[in-house]
């Protein structure tokens, strides 16, 4: 059976629709009802896919009331707040209060960034806290979601006015749209404490406990900055969903 010919401006065209149809999935601008992933949970581990699937829950306010649920999350919807001339606000966000069986306090943060927090809780944080530190978390101490400012730190900050001639949107935070957490310790049932400002360098339990939970937020966040990504983060874990990829 001899096979059509294909044009190559078919082949092409159909290469740049499944391109953009691969971009909007995985920055989630497609209705999850169009996408051929199931939906995130915090029930169970979740295999392949799952920075595609947390996006997912960048624009569907309804699918993230059904994932951020007890008891594996304790959250509540925030009203939106839109973006002003200097690209500051953010949509679809929830104030999160526990998650993982710790409490913490999160407002605003988008219901992604919240969902990939808890993935992160569920599934890293517990199990190493109880493997390197034979007790589970309680507490998260914080540095904060939202804030209305640019990157800080690194190559952004090096070549600042450089960029900010190209476009002031390429140097905008991920906390300007509530996107970004900064974590800077933990509290054990033990009553113990955990501080990254004091606790990361070393070779005890604690760097261990802190170097294992870095690595692991690689999986559900897009950005992760910790102490050795530059001075700026000396003292948290900044962990965000933005567009770019970085693990440092």
């Amino acid at each position: 059976m001899r096979i059509p010919f294909i044009p190559n401006t078919v082949i092409l065209l159909l290469a740049l629709l499944s391109l953009e149809y691969l971009y909007v999935l995985r920055t989630g601008y497609i209705s999850p009802s169009y996408s051929p992933l199931p939906a995130i949970s915090l029930d169970e581990r979740n295999g392949w896919f799952v920075d595609w699937r947390l996006a997912a829950l960048a624009g569907d306010r309804e699918l993230c009331q059904t994932v951020l649920v007890p008891p594996h999350a304790v959250a509540s919807a925030v009203p939106d707040q839109a973006y002003d001339a200097q690209g500051c606000g953010w949509a679809n966000a929830v104030s999160l209060q526990s998650a993982g069986g710790a409490t913490i306090g999160l407002s605003p943060v988008t219901c992604q960034a919240a969902a990939a927090y808890s993935l992160w809780m569920i599934e890293v944080v517990q199990p190493e806290a109880e493997r390197l530190l034979g007790s589970r978390v309680t507490a998260v101490s914080d540095f904060g979601t939202y804030s209305c400012r640019n990157i800080i730190g690194g190559f952004y900050q090096k070549y600042r006015k450089l960029i900010e001639r190209v476009s002031k949107d390429i140097v905008r935070s991920q906390h300007a749209t509530a996107n970004a957490i900064d974590i800077s310790g933990f509290t054990l049932a033990s009553g113990e404490r955990i501080v990254v400002a004091r606790d990361w360098k070393g070779g005890g339990p604690k760097a261990a406990f802190l170097r294992a939970v870095h690595e692991g937020a690689c999986r559900y966040f897009r950005v992760v900055l910790g102490p050795e990504a530059n001075r700026e983060h000396h003292d948290h874990l900044h962990m965000d969903r933005g567009f770019l990829r970085a693990c440092r």
